[in-house]
């Protein structure tokens, strides 16, 4: 059985997966702002828990760049060190493991991200100096490797993230440890959607409360989630 673990804005922290896959389905929905600070330790404590509980045989890990500070179409401050950090956590269980890319809307900060994080599982020290190359004028102008965290402010108060943890925790409480990591044939209808995709209109546009009903649903708030007096980076 395969296991999906998200960690990013917009995801529902009660889906959990359906029929015979609920609980192999994890979502962290992180708000805006996020520092390494809280990234990584919540990172760490959830996978911790997660290769406890699930057993896998192997790892595929996404390394999406537009959690980096300073992406296009991201809202988060995570420095390429703390990227990169969660990259080191995983290689350090000793489990087959496949890196992938991901998103990343500022390519100059993609290219640095996936080129520290090759190093990291090279266990090979990059200098933080760019060296020349055809593409050296996309580095300007301090020509770097490593990318500072941001100044977004941070939404994810305390409260809100021991809360995400604590609701984690439960999901991953309601699965019994895996008997084994086997592979299993995926039932036929796995996956039934509920219109033909391919008979959607294009110019046809969803509108924005529905929309919001996709990212947000109405019972996905928690008792002190707008406490934001104190928005520190304890997970």
């Amino acid at each position: 059985m395969n296991t999906s673990i998200y960690a990013y804005r917009g995801f529902i922290l009660k889906d959990t997966g359906e029929r015979d896959g609920r609980f192999y389905s994890i979502n962290v929905p992180l708000k805006d702002g996020i520092d390494d600070g809280s990234f990584t330790r919540l990172f760490k404590t959830i996978i911790s828990k997660v290769v406890e509980t699930y057993l896998p045989g192997a790892i595929v890990l996404q390394c999406g760049a537009d959690s980096l500070a300073g992406d296009r179409l991201g809202c988060f401050n995570l420095s390429i060190d703390g990227h990169a950090e969660c990259v080191r956590f995983v290689k350090k269980f000793n489990l087959p493991l496949l890196v992938t890319g991901g998103g990343g809307y500022t390519k100059e900060n993609v290219a640095r991200c996936w080129a520290l994080e090759t190093g990291v599982l090279l266990d090979t020290e990059l200098p933080n100096e760019i060296p020349d190359n055809d593409y050296i004028k996309y580095f300007a102008p301090d020509y770097s490797l490593k990318l500072p965290g941001g100044h977004i402010e941070n939404l994810n108060s305390k409260s809100y993230i021991g809360t995400i943890k604590m609701q984690v925790m439960e999901n991953l409480r309601c699965l019994q440890h895996a008997p084994s990591v086997q592979m299993q044939e995926v039932p036929p209808d796995f996956y039934i959607p509920d219109f033909d995709e391919d008979e959607q209109n294009p110019d046809e546009r969803v509108n924005q409360h529905t929309q919001d009903k996709h990212i947000q649903r109405d019972d996905e708030y928690y008792e002190g989630d707008h406490d934001n007096d104190n928005h520190t980076d304890d997970a």
